[in-house]
């Protein structure tokens, strides 16, 4: 089992100086929000992409694609699906 596992991660950590640190998880979404808005801004299609699974649910990967194609405005995604 997965969740349970020891040395799972419990905590988001940032990269900080080359070297990872424990974050909040505010910080942490701040982080990724600012990311993606730059690369927004940036309007370059080459700059995001996404890799879904074909072990999760259909309603997830719809969603995933969903996100990629409207708000990062790419349709660099793809998945396992067809192997």
């Amino acid at each position: 089992m997965y969740i349970p596992a020891q040395g799972r991660l419990t905590q988001p950590l940032v990269r900080e100086n080359g070297s990872h640190r424990p974050a909040t998880w505010d910080e942490a979404m701040d982080r990724v929000t600012a990311a993606f808005k730059k690369s927004i801004a940036k309007n370059d299609p080459h700059d995001f992409g996404m890799f879904s699974c074909s072990k999760t649910t259909n309603e997830l990967n719809y969603a995933a694609q969903k996100f990629v194609r409207t708000i990062m405005r790419t349709n660099n995604i793809d998945s396992c699906n067809r192997t």
